[in-house]
């Protein structure tokens, strides 16, 4: 066993602040980054994923040291009573859930199985944990896609309109949690990220998939022709702003977490040519775009600024350059991992 895994199996001791996390969904992207930044920030964490955890060039919490993680490979459609029995030992203050099934072009595939995980299993894990004294913030990780389509500067108190599968999966879960607090005083908090990225992220998004085809010589498919708006964060902001929400987030509120820089997806792929040196037309291949592509998700953010004195602060420029510098040391390693989005029943 190496170091980074041997501490992961390792019982995570409370700091002297004694502040204890649990993330769920501690494998994806902005849940392993969580993990990190919590661990920096003093926390003990403990992580529950359905899948084993995967090689360490997406694991951000393996690239330090740390003492007080724990990792326990459980599924929120299967072990709902181990997961509640680790939850119990651990007794975190704040739970923070990443988990969800979060495809929005697969989920027209199989829309049942979008409801099974991000609406049943969900529901039945926050009914439980309602009786939990020990839980006094539980942050539920949503999405912009619960709005639909937009135009303008979206606010928190914007209507749902979610136009796929997986949006109205997460809009459903959301309302559920919602009424849990009206009826029950049930401490949820949410946040919406738009287009989180950076280091270590899964090779199917747009931009370690752009910079790892340019830097093995392969094209990249742009649905739609990369006419879409989004306004693309750092995910050490996002970090930042969702520490802030799970220890001083009111229950019951949303906060939106994005930048005020939007740009087209054409325009972020060019933005990453440019900064390996490749021309457009070279790199590029120009394909249909996909069923229910929401238009653009433009987030006002003066909510967790006002409340919480969250500001994004990295530049587009950066989220390119510390990602492709990301890609360049570990491209061995990526070379070797699907580039493709696998799907999990």
């Amino acid at each position: 066993m190496s170091d980074s895994s041997a501490a992961a199996a390792r019982p995570a001791a409370a700091p002297a602040s004694g502040e204890r996390m649990a993330v769920i969904g501690s494998n994806s992207f902005s849940g392993s980054h969580f993990v990190a930044h919590a661990l920096r920030a003093g926390a003990a964490v403990v992580g529950i994923s359905r899948s084993p955890e995967p090689v360490e060039a997406f694991l951000p919490y393996k690239w330090g040291s740390h003492d007080r993680f724990s990792f326990h490979a459980l599924d929120l459609n299967h072990d709902l009573e181990r997961i509640l029995a680790v939850l119990d030992e651990f007794e975190p203050a704040q739970i923070l859930c990443f988990a969800a099934q979060s495809m929005v072009g697969q989920s027209w595939l199989y829309p049942e199985q979008w409801f099974q995980t991000n609406v049943v299993s969900m529901v039945k894990l926050h009914d439980r944990l309602r009786t939990r004294d020990y839980l006094k913030r539980f942050v539920q990780i949503s999405t912009p896609e619960v709005y639909g389509s937009t135009s303008g500067q979206v606010t928190e108190d914007a209507p749902f309109r979610p136009s796929t599968p997986y949006a109205v999966s997460k809009a459903a879960c959301d309302l559920s949690l919602l009424a849990f607090h009206r009826a029950y005083g049930f401490p949820v908090v949410f946040t919406r990220a738009a287009n989180v990225c950076g280091p270590g992220q899964q090779l199917y998004r747009i931009v370690p998939r752009t910079i790892l085809s340019v830097l093995t010589g392969q094209k990249l498919k742009l649905e739609g022709g990369g006419t879409s708006t989004r306004s693309f964060i750092h995910i050490e902001d996002v970090c930042t702003g969702t520490l802030a929400v799970a220890r001083h987030g009111r229950p019951g509120e949303a906060y939106h977490l994005a930048t005020d820089q939007s740009v087209t997806i054409r325009g972020l792929v060019e933005t990453i040519c440019r900064h390996l040196n490749c021309a457009f037309a070279d790199c590029v291949d120009l394909a249909p775009a996909r069923r229910g592509l929401d238009a653009a998700y433009l987030l006002d953010c003066a909510k967790a600024r006002d409340e919480l004195g969250w500001v994004a602060q990295a530049s587009l420029d950066r989220i390119v350059t510390e990602t492709i510098a990301w890609a360049r040391h570990h491209l061995e390693v990526l070379r070797r991992q699907p580039w493709d989005y696998v799907h999990q029943p």
